[in-house]
């Protein structure tokens, strides 16, 4: 017929047509994965983070009740006479145990170590502490878990390396292991002394 309108596609093919566009779309991921796994630039436990390259947002934290430790600021994160590591944790946290050995190595050797400590409560974090030691020279309580959101965390633990001007340099989502503090920290921390 002349001027007949073509046959828009009924619903059922839509509905056959959506698993192979999904299909498609997984496909190309997997191959995009496997070729960073080739060159080196896939990092699967690699989570981004728009913080990297700025300062942290502005906050203000209570201290952690009773831990007797100072509270921490945004404005304790400026000016800073080394790189710190920033630490979100909490004593309901499994990896957090994982982690807390190498935490306290770097405390040990003079890193400056600030902890926020995340949806917690203050009997439960001094617990924590008296338990496996204290890294942290300062400690503030995000109960709320807000600041923590605008940090832009996903869960804990999750550590952060500032440099002296107080740009986020680094971020870590998951434990810190005895790789990564020999792999990434310890190196990083170097570099942004020097």
């Amino acid at each position: 017929m002349i001027g007949a309108a073509s046959p828009r596609p009924s619903r059922r093919g839509l509905l056959l047509a959506a698993p192979f566009g999904l299909a498609v779309a997984a496909g190309a991921g997997f191959w995009f994965m496997l070729r960073g796994l080739q060159d080196g630039s896939f990092n699967p436990r690699g989570v981004p983070s728009a913080l990297i390259g700025r300062p942290p947002p502005e906050f203000a934290l209570p201290a952690v009740e009773g831990a007797g430790l100072p509270a921490l600021s945004s404005a304790d994160l400026r000016g800073l006479a080394r790189p710190v590591v920033v630490n979100f944790w909490a004593s309901w946290c499994v990896p957090c145990i994982i982690e807390h050995p190498q935490l306290m190595a770097l405390s040990r050797e003079g890193v400056p170590v600030l902890g926020i400590n995340y949806k917690d409560r203050a009997a439960d974090a001094r617990g924590f502490l008296a338990r496996h030691g204290n890294p942290y020279q300062r400690l503030g309580a995000d109960e709320p878990g807000r600041v923590s959101i605008d940090w832009g965390v996903y869960g804990v633990p999750e550590t952060y390396i500032l440099d002296r001007q107080g740009i986020i340099r680094w971020r870590w989502a998951g434990p810190i292991t005895p790789e990564i503090l020999r792999e990434d920290v310890t190196p990083l921390l170097r570099r942004l002394s020097a």
